[in-house]
């Protein structure tokens, strides 16, 4: 079959595009699906450059969000048939284990993945919005529903708010009721993120954002009336330098909500605003299945878009690649076998 394949740790080179990969079996317990999109996330480049301290068996198909049609179906499998649509939940929860990392994903005209990892997608769910949903998205829902708490009438900043986590917290952010800055790097992406429902955008390669939130929204203070100034939730999933600047954006009892640290995981810290102020910096790690079906049934009900930048054939998925590693992307880069 066709498949686009990480042979060894390194740079673009390393990946090959192949038309007589192996065809993968569906042994007791897993089902074969043809796939139909598969969605590309940063942790695709990790997974190629290699990560501190994870071992891997490569070669690997990359591509953790995987969307498509159940084509096969092995022993002791029940509850699915053959042209069921589903989406996969990347995460194996019962054996430790990740598509597109420990076993092959999603970029190959087909795969295979554990019968308990599937997830029912709608009747009215186009499979690029489908493929979508898992990694980003429900990242992205769990932290800002299910840990950050975010509620209408507060004052949301969003960094990263191009990415694909990113423009699912503007919208989100704005599902809830609450007002939002978002904060992205050129023209184009500010004014499709307002678009998308920012109330305000920001420049940060241009303008100091934290001196911008206190235009906006005032300098915060512990006490009296300005104690209610600035922000009530910063998202920060980049961290290097912005950590420090984001706490400084938050008003008394603020919340800064994590999921990641693609800028940097060891920032400079002042704990001094985190105790001064009584911030609370809340973090989640990754998403459930339940955050999955969730973002599903709003996509299905048309309360959450699937904003997806670009799409491509699998046979040009080392430019999806260049495009997601070079960040030039507002939403999602589909990739179609």
């Amino acid at each position: 079959m066709k498949a686009f394949y990480i042979s060894k740790h390194g740079g673009p080179e390393v990946c090959v595009y192949a038309t007589d990969y192996p065809d993968p079996v569906a042994k007791a317990g897993e089902v074969v699906l043809r796939v139909r999109a598969s969605t590309l996330n940063y942790h695709d480049i990790f997974t190629r450059r290699g990560m501190p301290g994870i071992t891997l068996d490569l070669p690997v198909v990359p591509g953790l969000d995987v969307a498509g049609e159940v084509a096969d179906i092995g022993k002791g499998v029940e509850g699915w048939s053959i042209g069921d649509r589903v989406v996969v939940d990347p995460i194996n929860r019962v054996s430790r284990g990740t598509v597109g990392e420990t076993i092959d994903g999603g970029l190959a005209e087909y795969c295979v993945v554990p019968a308990h990892q599937l997830v029912r997608v709608p009747d009215n769910v186009d499979f690029d919005t489908a493929a979508v949903m898992p990694t980003a998205y429900a990242t992205a829902l769990r932290m800002m529903f299910t840990n950050g708490r975010v509620s209408a009438g507060e004052k949301v900043g969003i960094l990263g708010a191009s990415g694909g986590v990113g423009v699912c917290c503007v919208q989100l952010a704005r599902l809830a009721g609450a007002e939002v800055v978002a904060f992205a790097s050129s023209q184009d992406k500010l004014d499709r993120l307002k678009a998308l429902g920012a109330d305000h955008v920001i420049n940060y390669q241009e303008k100091d954002f934290l001196g911008e939130i206190h235009a906006l929204y005032g300098k915060p203070s512990r006490r009296g009336p300005k104690s209610a100034n600035g922000l009530d939730v910063i998202v920060n999933y980049t961290g290097g330098d912005t950590w420090v600047k984001s706490l400084q954006t938050l008003r008394v009892g603020g919340r800064l909500l994590t999921c990641g640290a693609t800028a940097g995981f060891d920032p400079k810290e002042d704990i001094r605003y985190i105790w001064v102020f009584e911030l609370q910096v809340l973090g989640s790690n990754a998403y459930t299945r339940e955050d999955i079906e969730k973002c599903l049934q709003l996509a299905s009900e048309g309360k959450l878009k699937a904003l997806i930048d670009e799409t491509y054939p699998l046979e040009n998925a080392a430019q999806a690649f260049a495009r997601v590693e070079e960040r030039r992307v507002l939403g999602k880069v589909v990739v179609h076998p």
